[in-house]
């Protein structure tokens, strides 16, 4: 069975996955801000140091080997611009730092990893339909972050598939966890569900079980594309 490194994984999206690989035998070690239990390990990723040592203590406690590397953890909050100049750039640099740099840190530590030990290995990026679209006013952080998610997703797709390495990214839309609660509110709920042919915002459930379905099973000539989860609110 795959040793597998889920980000996020203490509560929505993340929990979720972690569950469902679990469920087909996988053998998972999680990620949070503060671990919940013992099989996760605590890293904050507000800590440029936080992916590497996170990166190594999976490996520890996954004897060695990691397959697949799944980048889920978020961090979702308003930035006004109107906000002052150090509280719009400290919320821009934790939202890029924890949403990008943290799995570029790690997609790198995977990739050198995977490189050197010539068996290939499997990266599952949970982006955003952000990423492709743009976000609310109080959110450009959130979209260029998710953008830049897309981007290194892509490049890691085609530098490496030759050699194993496979990339695959997720965008969903609206989803019901805790982190979209508030901004569903704040933007009036009503008014964005009208904007979803589906009629409601995805859920965990099901972005989870795409995650799993690019973790253990998507064919290799799937690595570079982006699945979008969106309930038809942005169609490419």
């Amino acid at each position: 069975m795959p040793n597998i490194l889920v980000t996020g994984s203490s509560r929505g999206i993340g929990a979720e996955i972690l569950a469902q690989l679990r469920a087909r035998g996988a053998n998972v070690v999680g990620q949070a801000t503060t671990a919940a239990n013992p099989d996760t390990i605590p890293a904050d990723f507000t800590e440029p140091a936080a992916p590497q040592m996170l990166w190594q203590e999976a490996q520890a406690r996954l004897g060695g080997r990691i397959d697949v590397l799944v980048n889920n953890a978020g961090l979702f909050q308003p930035n006004p611009v109107n906000s002052s100049d150090i509280e719009w750039l400290d919320g821009w640099e934790d939202t890029l730092r924890i949403n990008l740099t943290a799995a570029a840190q790690l997609s790198r530590f995977a990739l050198r990893y995977w490189r050197a030990s010539g068996r290939g290995g499997r990266m599952v990026h949970i982006a955003s339909r952000a990423g492709h679209r743009g976000d609310s006013p109080d959110h450009w952080h959130y979209a260029a972050a998710k953008g830049g998610m897309l981007a290194l997703h892509k490049t890691i797709a085609r530098g490496y598939a030759k050699e194993g390495i496979l990339s695959f990214a997720i965008a969903p839309g609206f989803t019901d966890t805790s982190m979209a609660d508030d901004y569903l509110a704040s933007r009036g709920g009503e008014g964005i569900l009208a904007d979803i042919p589906l009629g409601r915002v995805a859920t965990p459930d099901e972005i989870a079980r795409i995650a799993v379905f690019c973790a253990l099973d998507a064919p290799e000539s799937m690595t570079g594309a982006v699945i979008d989860a969106n309930g038809a609110s942005h169609v490419r």
